[in-house]
């Protein structure tokens, strides 16, 4: 008895760490990732709030809770300032935290979503967040020009601190499909959307970045020449890539407008692609904020925004061609400068 007595005793000492530690794995993969977002001056952080707090319990989105916010708002941009008031009261209602500065929100949350409208403002606000080490996912644009966008990279780079940005378009099922079924020989492509445009970014960064970021999730990167012709009411792009194909984005400003794809493949040609709301996005972020890797690499992000330099600077000079690597090359000079000081 005495036997029988002292060997349950050493099998429930062992037995019993093994499912604490169990019960603590499981526990660690159910918690709540506390989100902080800056901007409240777009409908995106409105609308992300309210697919993660509706969110079915067994997706990775019901984990993400804002817990905090920093309004910011672009005084000079009455479509970022103006929007403030009314988001800062409809999170306040959801009882989120409204915090004074990026500071402050980055001492109550683990992963911050950068929402602001303004990408001038997204060097400025993702720095300190590079700084906290603390994941990141930056909105639309990534930033007003390419020598921001740069900057961007090579800071999280310094800090070691991982990020990605996206559109939404990118993650919507009839177009990401191009990119997860690498099996599928694709000759070329024609995305469109609509394309307004803001003074204080470089032209497709303001709204065309949807449609070039669907261009690029069917053709990956490897552009080396873009031609921009641009009219009142629309812009085409061309680009060309380096094994020879042809990739086209069409801007609308005038007429009906939506957004589209049409894929050119050796053995398909389909143009049933749409766009299908922000849920797929929200669940790549959720994804991330719980340690996956970025869906999305800094270095197509930021080829994304030399394709749009490169149609700039294509327009400005009468529509000649502009290669992909010279935007590249100008940019990062200037962004090395900007950073410096705050890496030294």
């Amino acid at each position: 008895m005495r036997f029988l007595f002292r060997l349950v005793l050493v099998l429930a000492l062992f037995a019993s760490p093994r499912l604490t530690m169990a019960q603590s794995d499981n526990a660690q993969a159910n918690s709540t990732i506390r989100v902080g977002v800056i901007g409240l001056d777009t409908s995106h952080a409105g609308a992300f709030s309210k697919i993660m707090r509706e969110a079915p319990a067994s997706s990775p989105m019901a984990r993400l809770k804002i817990v905090a916010a920093f309004p910011g708002g672009s005084p000079d941009l009455p479509s970022s300032i103006d929007r403030v008031p009314n988001y800062t009261k409809e999170f306040q209602s959801q009882g989120v935290q409204i915090v004074d500065s990026i500071e402050a929100l980055l001492s109550k949350v683990d992963a911050v979503i950068l929402n602001s409208l303004d990408g001038r403002k997204h060097l400025e606000q993702a720095y300190p967040v590079f700084q906290s080490g603390k994941r990141v996912f930056i909105d639309k644009p990534l930033a007003a020009d390419l020598t921001d966008a740069i900057a961007i990279a090579k800071l999280a780079e310094h800090y070691k601190t991982p990020w990605f940005t996206s559109s939404s378009l990118r993650f919507t099922p009839t177009i990401y499909r191009y990119r997860e079924n690498t099996d599928r020989k694709i000759l070329g492509a024609q995305a469109w959307s609509p394309c307004s445009l803001e003074a204080h970014h470089t032209d497709l960064t303001w709204y065309g970045i949807h449609g070039v970021e669907a261009l690029y999730t069917a053709m990956g990167t490897g552009c080396e020449q873009v031609t921009r012709t641009k009219t009142e009411g629309a812009d085409v792009v061309v680009g060309k890539w380096k094994d020879g194909r042809i990739g086209v984005f069409r801007g609308i400003r005038t007429g009906t407008q939506g957004y589209g794809l049409t894929v050119f493949g050796n053995d398909f040609l389909e143009n049933d692609a749409k766009y299908e709301g922000y849920e797929p996005l929200v669940l790549q972020i959720a994804k991330f904020f719980a340690g996956a890797e970025p869906p999305v690499s800094s270095q197509e992000s930021i080829e994304i925004m030399a394709f749009i330099q490169a149609a700039q600077q294509s327009s400005d000079q009468k529509g000649i061609p502009v290669t992909v690597q010279s935007v590249m090359e100008s940019a990062s000079e200037q962004a090395v400068k900007k950073i410096q000081p705050w890496i030294q």
